[in-house]
């Protein structure tokens, strides 16, 4: 108890919260734009479930490794070594994250581009097995991003306390976020090639950083908030066209 009140009166604390914060907020952007996508593909009436057992497995996540700091540190010890290159469980994971993310970014726009026509017959199976593939691979993302998110709290602070409240915040707001983005996405379909863009960036990001070449996530964020800027143009300048348009006639 002494231990939390000392915490509550040091400034430092306080800004090492706020900081680690924003900082975990910004890392689930990426997680929340996969789960977005990913939903989007469920029929209507799984989509919110889908997003909330996807965004709660995020959490206890994020919390059961927060239990196990020891064994997290431990991920960043080299444990192979090719060509000169060592690797930890740490780098493997993030490799392996984003080649899954590469993979699948790609195959929804593949989709986008030539979509299969869905056969009606099928259509009880095609919503369950689709509910449990969603889920499966929200958890493996969920894993990858909160390993890095973990990872990242762990080196920015070494106050348990103040990253259990960062994860939390974050988690929060990624659930009160995920609805009205992934209603945005849905209803914006140009949004969806720019968010897959968005998800192969990240992926590269992450083997990148497998490989231990650090990209500064600044540029990353940098980088998608002037692409999602252009986007804003474009659909402003489409629904004035529209507007024109049915004015005229």
């Amino acid at each position: 108890m002494e231990y939390l009140l000392e915490l509550a009166a040091s400034p430092t604390a306080w800004v090492a919260l706020a900081t680690l914060v924003v900082m975990e907020i910004v890392l689930g952007i990426d997680n929340l734009i996969f789960i977005s996508i990913l939903t989007n593909k469920l029929p209507e009436q799984h989509r919110q479930k889908a997003r909330r057992i996807g965004i709660g497995m995020a959490l206890i996540l994020r919390l059961a490794l927060l239990s196990t700091i020891a064994f997290i540190v431990q991920l960043t010890e080299p444990v192979i070594e090719i060509l000169g290159q060592a690797f930890s469980w740490k780098d493997m994971i993030l490799i392996a994250g984003g080649l899954f993310l590469v993979w699948k970014a790609t195959t929804e726009i593949h989709h986008s581009m030539d979509p299969a026509p869905e056969d009606p017959k099928n259509a009880t199976s095609t919503v369950t097995l689709g509910f449990a593939a969603a889920i499966g691979q929200i958890l493996m993302l969920d894993m990858v991003f909160s390993i890095d998110s973990i990872i990242t709290a762990v080196g920015m602070t070494e106050h348990l306390p103040i990253m259990i409240i960062a994860v939390v915040a974050s988690v929060l707001v990624m659930l009160l976020a995920a609805d009205p983005l992934a209603k945005f996405i849905n209803d914006n379909p140009t949004v969806v090639m720019l968010a897959l863009g968005f998800l192969i960036m990240i992926g590269m990001t992450l083997i990148a950083e497998g490989f231990g070449a650090h990209v500064p996530k600044g540029y990353v964020y940098a980088a998608m908030a002037f692409s999602a800027g252009i986007e804003v143009l474009n659909m402003m300048s489409r629904r004035a066209k529209q507007k024109k348009v049915a004015q005229q006639a």
